[in-house]
């Protein structure tokens, strides 16, 4: 998988951009969403796309919590390979993360990481945007105090995602742009690739072949095994 010409790319390069998404975080024990036996395949309750909406917030917050403590809470997940090696070329100096992942993996070593849909570990009432301990949330959805709502800062269907304009001053500055872990098939994340400039490299790691018009290099199979060889120095 980790050729001389590859390794070349990212010693040569200068302005990394790593693109995550949860393919990144199954090696820590996180089940995946929209591949074969992923999250998005195998719920047997409505459909994810629903569950995780605005209007489900709004209107049946009690069952999307229900789901969302049952399906993507995993506090006791560690980073793997891939995040360690990420992070090292962030220490480096020499790359930036935008992560669709709302685990929180990435930003345990690299606080510069910009979530692109947000944390299920930040923790808010919106009736006021008072900040909430994810450990009280995972026992109720109720503030103590008042009742309030609670939600996790992350962005629901229906929602803008969080530091769209940083990330496309990020990949607009990238001298090579790397694909990890993602079907790639939800947007606006997936449109971030156009920002990039024409002559930077780009490459995708994936177990599957991505869907895109841009000339990119495809690398099939295990990211934890590539990352594991790839030199950060």
């Amino acid at each position: 998988m980790l050729t001389d010409e590859i390794q070349n790319l990212f010693n040569n390069a200068k302005r990394i951009v790593f693109m995550t998404g949860a393919g990144v975080s199954t090696a820590s024990g996180i089940p995946d969403y929209r591949s074969k036996g992923g999250l998005y395949t195998t719920s047997a309750l409505d459909r994810p796309e629903y569950l995780l909406s605005h209007t489900c917030f709004q209107k049946d917050p009690e069952r999307q919590y229900k789901f969302m403590k049952e399906n993507m809470y995993f506090p006791d997940a560690k980073p793997n390979a891939i995040h360690r090696k990420m992070a090292e070329f962030v220490k480096a100096g020499k790359a930036r993360v935008i992560t669709q992942n709302v685990d929180g993996l990435h930003t345990k070593l690299d606080p510069s990481t910009i979530e692109f849909h947000g944390s299920l570990y930040r923790i808010y009432a919106p009736v006021d945007q008072k900040s909430a301990n994810v450990d009280d949330y995972l026992k109720s959805m109720y503030r103590a105090s008042d009742h309030a709502v609670l939600r996790p800062d992350i962005t629901f269907y229906e929602e803008m995602p969080q530091h769209v304009q940083e990330a496309v001053e990020t990949v607009s500055k990238a001298d090579l742009l790397v694909i990890v872990g993602t079907s790639f098939q939800v947007y606006p994340f997936a449109g971030l690739i156009d920002y990039a400039p024409a002559d930077a490299d780009k490459i995708a790691i994936n177990m599957e072949r991505i869907n895109t018009t841009a000339p990119i290099r495809q690398i099939i199979g295990d990211a934890t095994k590539f990352f594991s060889e790839l030199i950060s120095h």
